[in-house]
């Protein structure tokens, strides 16, 4: 037989749901393993988003929709990025898909030809680079640091820009280190961006969880980066709706027309039923999302607070999104529970396979000398699983 492709023989599997998907093997076993993987939250979707979904099957709203979502989401969708972002969208600038990580395959696929570039800050999601791999265009890594709060300066997008340059990727807040880019820190970007004739895809599916600080959408900063924005979001991780799979894309009319075009003949329209719970959370009152939001900061202030007291390792304190950068790096050259020591990587599968902690190694992220932690689970876990590592660092395995 010949050959699968060479785009999908290059593509890695995602190291975030392969940690989850891991942790819950072991528990199925009955190893005592904690999870701090997947930026999944731990709570349930709102009772009346259900019952929405529940409503939605028994009238029947079981057929295909438009290819970019059902009207009254859409103009839903509008109503709440004005509301929240101060930024005006008309139905025909939104395109609904299933979830935010589809509608982020279906933005590059749309803008790539093979052999473009895309610049990716590192750290980056672990999705990034492998979506620009599968339009055969080529992610160019613009390394952070700790020092600039691991985010870009508009100096370092310059000089990464060439003929070739497509667009950039920005979260904001971050995934994985929950930085935070402020209105003129935005805004110097965006004049790069407009000056390069770029493109911005702005992943905001976090804009909701924020500590510090203020969120300003990219879409804001002005009308001509607006127009060369596509604005990300969804209801995953705001609503605890990661499995219902509604993301959506706001951006120009000609580009939300090409998503739909290239939605029809591939996945076609996202769940009808799913689209009324949609519909349902970005309709309601947000008090579910504020008593959520609650619960995120004081888990995130108990896990830097415990942190802050550790020798080997540290942390810079996350403006948003509900994930901790742990810098490892003290620990390398050393051994841990017999376990040499000498990346990021070495640490979490030691950390595992001693400490019964599940966390994701920074490689995934473009950085070895970090590990991620997800503290979208619960207070009792995290104290236990912080527990664990500091025995851990003290070289007292817990399995």
């Amino acid at each position: 037989m010949k050959n699968i492709s060479k785009i999908a023989s290059g593509i890695e599997p995602s190291a975030t749901l392969a940690i989850s998907e891991l942790s819950k093997e072991l528990k199925a076993k009955g190893v005592d393993v904690i999870g701090f993987g997947a930026g999944e939250p731990d709570f349930t979707t709102p009772d009346n988003i259900k019952q929405a979904g529940i409503k939605a099957i028994e009238t029947d709203k079981s057929y295909y929709t438009a290819t970019s979502g059902i009207l009254p989401l859409r103009e839903a969708i509008c109503k709440y990025i004005n509301d929240i972002f101060g930024v005006q969208y008309e139905p025909s600038n939104i395109c609904v898909s299933s979830g935010a990580k589809h509608i982020i395959f279906i933005s590059l696929q749309v803008l790539l030809d093979p052999g473009d570039e895309v610049i990716l800050p590192a750290p980056y999601w672990v999705t990034y680079a492998e979506a620009i791999k599968m339009c055969g265009a080529v992610p160019v890594i613009l390394d952070t640091t700790e020092e600039t709060r691991f985010k870009i300066t508009p100096e370092q997008l310059e000089s990464a820009i060439t003929d070739k340059t497509k667009c950039l990727i920005l979260t904001n807040p971050s995934n994985p280190t929950g930085m935070l880019y402020n209105e003129d820190e935005l805004k110097a970007i965006g004049n790069v961006i407009i000056k390069n004739d770029l493109y911005l895809i702005a992943d905001e599916i976090y804009a909701t969880l924020v500590y510090n600080g203020k969120f300003v959408s990219a879409a804001a900063i002005s009308s001509e980066l607006k127009e060369r924005t596509i604005v990300i979001n969804g209801v995953s991780k705001t609503y605890a709706m990661t499995g219902w799979r509604i993301g959506y894309a706001a951006a120009n009319k000609q580009i939300i027309s090409a998503m739909a075009n290239y939605l029809s003949h591939s996945t076609g329209n996202a769940s009808n039923v799913a689209q009324y719970a949609a519909l349902e959370a970005y309709s309601c009152d947000q008090e579910s999302v504020k008593k959520m939001n609650i619960e995120f900061a004081k888990r995130r202030q108990y896990f830097i607070d415990r942190v802050s007291k550790m020798d080997k390792v540290s942390c810079l304190e996350p403006d948003g999104a509900f994930y901790i950068f742990m810098n490892v790096s003290k620990t390398f050259g050393t051994e841990l529970c017999g376990e040499k020591i000498n990346s990021g990587s070495d640490f979490s599968q030691a950390l595992l396979k001693h400490g019964l902690v599940a966390t994701v190694p920074g490689i995934a992220f473009g950085n070895d000398n970090y590990v991620r932690w997800s503290y979208a689970t619960s207070m009792e876990n995290i104290t236990e699983g912080l527990n664990r590592l500091e025995k851990f660092l003290n070289s007292e395995p817990t399995a």
